[in-house]
């Protein structure tokens, strides 16, 4: 007889961290999370001067979106900072009205996150299609590339030939070893170059002041009254939006370029705690950043929250620890990282010869809207919506021409039978009352939707008015064939949708 002991099942293991898969595994990410922490410095300061607050702002922001999303996100290596679209939106209120009423909109802004995160809003991303994700990266590749352009306006002309060097290593470094990440290598070796030989050349220096120390939490200072409350309302409401908007998109690239799904509704509710305990810290809030997020998935090829953390981690390292060092790095560096980034980004299939033959004109009128909405307001939500909204207009048009009605009259001349095919929708159903012969046609109308389907009041509606022409004429119409949805919807609406 075995003893109890014996039976009784062996505790679990821990399952080991997919950071912790290999040696190999692990330095990818490290490496990676320092070439973002790099990457992050320059951009972070240039966020705060749009919103207009201290530089310090901008990279405790960039910190503690970073370290907090990599525990609390649902999509893993994705980096989350502070942003540019955010600095747009939140701007007008910390000129307005001061620094307070920004970090207060950004803890409330995080948690309509959380609401919105918890009601579902990421099952809408089902509804951008296609040709807009296109165009959504393709105009961010566009974005990435232009606010690089006046990083070389102006400038000392021995910039131009550190950038391309740059460029030349992160193309041809990794034909020798991929152990390093070529980026990071294109930066120490420029950076080496420059304070060597003394080249006076822009650096992140000049962007402005290292915060020294690390952030401390308090609370925003302002009155917690309801005036306050529908001041920044509007503005955190708008904060939450485009910085879900743009994250999600962002978490949808990632698991194209990686071949591994994402939990978006953690991602959204993620972002609200991220911005939560980022405004409790005195930083402006932010999203994910697709930019950087290239950087570390598609450039460095890293794949865990480590790199997300490292990141965030690293930055405050480098600021508070290494300030004079990285003060040093030359601009030229981070701008031939960001163009290698761009090239990266560019869906430069979709713009081939044979893939726009290939194309329906409406998928790339759509996408070329998109990209041309999103260059011209730097607003990657903006162009988003605006491209949605035009593939609905686009498929609507297309899928009205697909209702069809044939008639057919009984030899005898007492009955007509219509056969209805398509789908029968607001944009359809407008057509539909035009295609019957009221005045000719016998005494006996039979409408057969077998092959139909009714989609909306607007199709019942036209139903009716078909009914009511032929009653006038005093002949009889019955409507046969209609599936149970249709049946359904058909049987609580006719007759119910006019006052006569």
């Amino acid at each position: 007889m075995s003893s109890p002991l014996a039976a009784a099942p062996k505790p679990s293991k821990l399952s080991k961290p997919d950071w912790l898969a290999s040696p190999r595994v692990f330095r990818t990410e490290v490496l990676a999370g320092l070439v973002v922490a790099l990457a992050l410095i320059p951009e972070a300061i240039s966020f705060s001067i749009i919103a207009g607050v201290d530089p310090a702002v901008g990279l405790f922001a960039s910190f503690t979106m970073a370290v907090v999303i990599s525990v609390v996100g649902g999509r893993k290596a994705m980096i989350s900072a502070a942003t540019g679209a955010i600095a747009l939106v939140i701007a007008p209120l910390n000129r307005e009205y001061g620094l307070g009423y920004l970090i207060a909109a950004v803890i409330l802004g995080g948690l309509m996150q959380i609401a919105l995160g918890a009601l579902g809003v990421a099952k809408l991303m089902r509804f951008i299609p296609r040709s807009v994700m296109v165009g959504f990266v393709n105009s961010l590749a566009i974005l990435i590339f232009m606010a690089q352009v006046p990083e070389m306006e102006n400038v000392p002309w021995v910039v131009y030939p550190l950038i391309a060097g740059g460029l030349l290593m992160m193309v041809f470094f990794p034909k020798l070893t991929t152990v390093v990440p070529a980026p990071l290598v294109s930066i120490v070796v420029l950076t080496v170059i420059t304070i060597g030989a003394g080249l006076a050349v822009p650096t992140v220096g000049d962007k402005g002041e290292l915060p020294s120390s690390l952030p401390v939490p308090g609370l925003p200072d302002v009155p917690f009254t309801l005036d306050t409350l529908t001041t920044i309302a509007p503005y955190a409401f708008a904060f939450a939006l485009v910085g879900l908007m743009e994250s999600l998109m962002t978490a949808k690239l990632v698991d194209d370029i990686t071949d591994t799904p994402s939990n978006k509704t953690r991602e959204s509710v993620g972002q609200g705690v991220a911005n939560i305990v980022t405004g409790f810290f005195g930083g402006m809030g932010g999203c994910a950043m697709i930019g950087q997020t290239m950087i570390n998935v598609k450039v460095s090829g890293a794949r865990t929250r480590l790199s997300t953390f490292l990141a965030g981690a690293f930055l405050m390292v480098l600021c508070v620890v290494f300030g004079p060092v990285v003060s040093d790095i030359p601009m030229a560096a981070l701008v031939a990282v960001m163009i290698m980034v761009s090239v990266a980004t560019f869906d430069w299939h979709s713009v081939q010869p044979k893939t726009l033959k290939r194309m329906p004109l409406g998928e790339t009128t759509v996408m070329v809207v998109t990209v041309a909405v999103v260059v011209a307001t730097h607003n990657l939500a903006i162009g988003v919506i605006v491209g949605s909204v035009t593939a609905m207009i686009v498929f609507a048009r297309r899928v009205a021409h697909m209702a069809e009605v044939t008639g057919v009259v009984d030899p005898d001349g007492t009955q007509v039978v219509y056969a209805v095919t398509g789908e029968l929708f607001f944009a359809s159903s407008n057509d539909l009352v035009q295609q019957f012969d009221y005045k000719d046609d016998p005494d006996d109308v039979v409408i057969d939707l077998s092959a139909a389907h009714i989609w909306d009041a607007s199709s019942v509606a036209a139903l009716d008015a078909i009914e009511t022409k032929y009653a006038q004429r005093g002949k009889k119409v019955t409507i046969v064939g209609l599936n149970e949805p249709s049946a359904d919807m058909h049987g609580k609406l006719a007759g119910q949708l006019t006052s006569h």
